[in-house]
């Protein structure tokens, strides 16, 4: 299978995922994250991509959710169905859509609060709260301000920097781009990229920004309707024709593509 090269910390296979015992989401996904690398998964608004980070994280169960088939495995532990406490105690964290920090507390308190499952002693995390102003030198001078007044770009690095809190050994970014500026999108990949490399940090992230998105991964899949219907190495689809006119929304008859018709689009069975 993809990235068989190097070690997967994180392996999804062959996932269905149900709502409310009915309604199918996620259809056959599989996917790998390989250790230390950035992978992105791509795809338009309902294409089951949020929920993909969901069933990583388990954060299903409060949505009455549920993976149906398959199984997730992280560094080598089985965490299908299991509740996202325990998801963070191993090692993976997420940072949802839409920032969501905790508006009435300082900025400075926001990024200690992504400590508290951490139990390496005190030395550690204050070490790591100091690098958090290293890697995001905006939020160095606005500690004591409540995250509520903050930009949407600073919210952003806040809840970025509270997730680093919690040591991950990967991290998970859904739709880091999203309401921001192109000017603080770059700043946000670019501190992206600065985390992977520094900090030793593998990151799996979510993007319907597919030309930065593909700048910085390594590889990554695109989904529609709740299944992957393209994988590579980012190098590759970025230079893809149909990636191309996939992700500019336009053909040339006018009106949106889908990869199901794409004549190159050669469909392939995923489960194994």
């Amino acid at each position: 299978m993809e990235n068989t090269k190097t070690e997967n910390l994180l392996e999804v296979n062959n996932i269905e995922v149900v709502y409310n015992d009915i309604i199918q989401v996620l259809r056959g996904v599989s996917l790998n994250v390989p250790k230390g690398g950035i992978v992105a998964l791509l795809g338009t608004n309902g294409a089951g991509k949020t929920t993909t980070l969901r069933a990583i994280s388990g954060l299903l169960k409060p949505e009455n959710g549920f993976i149906r088939e398959g199984y997730i495995k992280f560094a080598e532990t089985d965490i299908t169905n299991v509740l996202g406490t325990k998801v963070v105690r191993l090692g993976a964290v997420m940072v949802p859509e839409g920032r969501r920090v905790f508006k009435h507390l300082t900025v400075d308190e926001n990024i200690k609060v992504g400590s508290i499952t951490r139990k390496d002693g005190t030395r550690n995390i204050r070490r790591d709260h100091e690098k958090m102003y290293d890697h995001f030198p905006r939020l160095s001078n606005i500690t004591n301000r409540l995250a509520g007044y903050c930009s949407g770009g600073e919210q952003q690095m806040i809840a970025i920097a509270r997730a680093l809190m919690a040591a991950p050994e990967m991290l998970m970014l859904d739709e880091p781009s999203l309401g921001l500026a192109p000017l603080l999108v770059k700043e946000i990949f670019e501190n992206v990229e600065t985390i992977n490399r520094d900090l030793d940090t593998t990151i799996l992230v979510v993007e319907q920004n597919a030309k930065i998105a593909l700048q910085v991964s390594n590889y990554a899949y695109i989904m529609e309707s709740g299944k992957i219907v393209l994988e590579g190495p980012s190098a590759e689809l970025k230079n893809n024709p149909d990636v191309k006119e996939f992700y500019m929304g336009i053909t040339q008859g006018g009106g949106r593509k889908s990869f199901k018709d794409v004549k190159s689009y050669k469909r392939r069975k995923r489960w194994m």
